[in-house]
C-alpha cells in the first residue's frame, strides 16, 4: 500500500515520489500520500525506513529524485527551504547559543522583515503558549533540555506557519518529560489548528499524538490508518510486530470459510483466525494475537491450547506472563491484576485460548 485516496484539501501531497542517494538504491519508493489540512500525521518506522528522508524533502533539505511534492496546491521541488514557510523542530533543538531565548524567537520574524513592535508581540505570545513567558532574556545554556525543546517549539510556531515538521523532537528527553511534552504538543496542535508531520520510531508516541500514522518499512508505507486501526487491525506481519506487543504462531492455511481461516499450527493443533492477508489453502501464515486478548484458565473456550508458564513479571496493573505455547517460548499473556485473576506459578501448565475475531491470519 503506498498511500491514500487523493484529498482536495491536502496541505501536502506526495505524487509518485522516489528518493535515491546513489542512483541505485531507492530510500523512498514511489510514495503517494496526502496530508490533510489540520491533520497530525506521524511517519513511524525503524531506522532507514525512509521516514526522515520524506520529512527532509518537504522541508527542502533533500530533493526528490523523481515525482512531485506539492504544498498548498503548488509544486515545491524547486522552492528553497526558507521560502516554503514551514516551521521545523529538530531533536537537537538547533537553538543559537549566543542569542537569548527572545532573540532566538525573533530571528525567523526579522528574516521575514517584520516590524520590531510586531516581533515583540509575537515572541511574547509564542513563549506564553509554551509556558516560558518569563524566560525571554535567558540563554539556551541556562535552560533544561525540556525548556530548550519548548523554545524550539515556540520558534517553529512564532511566525504562525500552516505546517510544522517535527523530526524526533522528544528523543533526547527522559521518559516522564517526553510523555508530558507529547500531551503539550498534542494540545497545541488541537488549539492552533495547524498541520503537523511528525517523525518518530517510538510507537507509543505515534499512537498517543496522531490523527493518522503512516508505518514505513523499506521506503514503502506498509499501512496508513488512525492509531486504533493500526493496533487492532494490522494489515500485515510487519505492522503487527512493529506496533505494540504481539504474539505470533506459524502455521498453514487448511481452509478458508468466508472471512475465517482455519489454520494448522506447526505443532499440529488447529485454530481459527480472521483471514486478513493469509493467501490460499496450503499457504504459510503468521497468526497475530495481542497479549491482552488471550484468555487464561477455565474461561478459555475458543481456540484452546495448552501453555506452560516460563516467567512471571509483576507490573502493578497487570502481570506479564511469558509462556511456551505451540513451540513459541515467547508467547506473552497480560493477566489483569484484579481480584478475579488466575493465580499462576512458573512451570505450571494451563489452558489458554482466544476469540477467533481477536486473531489475524497474516502473510507468512
Amino acid at each position: 500500500m503506498t498511500g491514500t485516496q487523493p484529498n482536495n484539501d491536502a496541505i501536502v501531497r506526495f505524487e509518485n515520489v522516489q528518493k535515491s542517494y546513489d542512483g541505485e538504491i531507492l530510500v523512498v519508493k514511489n510514495l503517494n500520500l496526502d496530508v490533510a489540512r489540520g491533520e497530525f500525521l506521524t511517519m513511524l518506522g525503524p531506522s532507514g525506513s525512509g521516514k526522515t528522508t520524506c520529512l527532509m524533502m518537504v522541508a527542502g533539505f533533500e530533493t526528490a529524485t523523481h515525482g512531485e511534492i506539492v504544498l498548498n496546491g503548488r509544486p515545491i521541488n524547486n522552492v528553497p527551504p526558507h521560502k516554503r514557510g514551514i516551521g521545523m523542530v529538530f531533536q537537537n533543538y538547533a537553538l543559537f547559543p549566543h542569542m537569548s531565548v527572545g532573540e532566538n524567537l525573533a530571528f525567523p520574524l526579522q528574516v521575514r522583515g517584520m516590524s520590531k513592535a510586531d516581533t515583540e508581540q509575537k515572541v511574547k505570545r509564542a513563549l506564553e503558549m509554551v509556558q516560558l513567558g518569563d524566560f525571554v532574556g535567558r540563554r539556551p545554556t541556562q535552560l533544561s533540555g525540556g525548556q530548550q525543546q519548548r523554545v524550539a517549539l515556540a520558534r517553529a510556531l512564532v511566525f504562525e506557519p500552516e505546517l510544522v515538521l517535527m523530526d524526533e523532537p522528544l528523543g533526547a528527553l527522559d521518559k516522564q518529560l517526553r510523555e508530558h511534552m507529547q500531551y503539550e504538543i498534542k494540545h497545541l496542535h488541537e488549539n492552533l489548528g495547524i498541520s503537523v508531520i511528525y517523525v518518530t520510531h517510538d510507537q507509543s508516541e505515534a499512537l498517543t499524538m496522531s490523527n493518522r500514522v503512516a508505518v514505513f518499512n523499506d521506503g514503502i508505507i506498509q499501512q496508513l490508518a488512525p492509531p486504533d486501526d493500526l493496533y487492532e487491525r494490522p494489515e500485515n506481519s510487519f505492522v503487527a510486530q512493529f506496533i505494540g506487543e504481539n504474539n505470533t504462531l506459524r502455521g498453514k492455511v487448511e481452509s478458508v470459510d468466508g472471512n475465517q481461516a482455519n489454520v494448522v499450527l506447526e505443532t499440529g493443533q488447529k485454530v481459527a483466525a480472521l483471514a486478513v492477508n493469509c493467501g490460499g489453502v496450503g499457504e504459510t501464515t503468521q497468526l497475530s494475537i495481542r497479549p491482552e486478548r488471550v484468555v487464561i484458565g477455565d474461561d478459555a473456550d475458543q481456540n484452546t491450547l495448552s501453555g506452560t508458564v516460563v516467567e512471571l513479571i509483576y507490573l502493578g496493573d497487570h502481570i506479564r506472563c511469558r509462556m511456551e505455547v505451540a513451540g513459541n517460548e515467547e508467547f506473552v499473556v497480560k493477566v489483569p491484576n484484579n481480584h478475579a485473576h488466575t493465580v499462576l506459578n512458573v512451570g505450571q501448565e494451563t489452558k489458554i485460548g482466544w476469540f477467533t475475531e481477536d486473531c489475524r491470519a497474516l502473510d507468512g
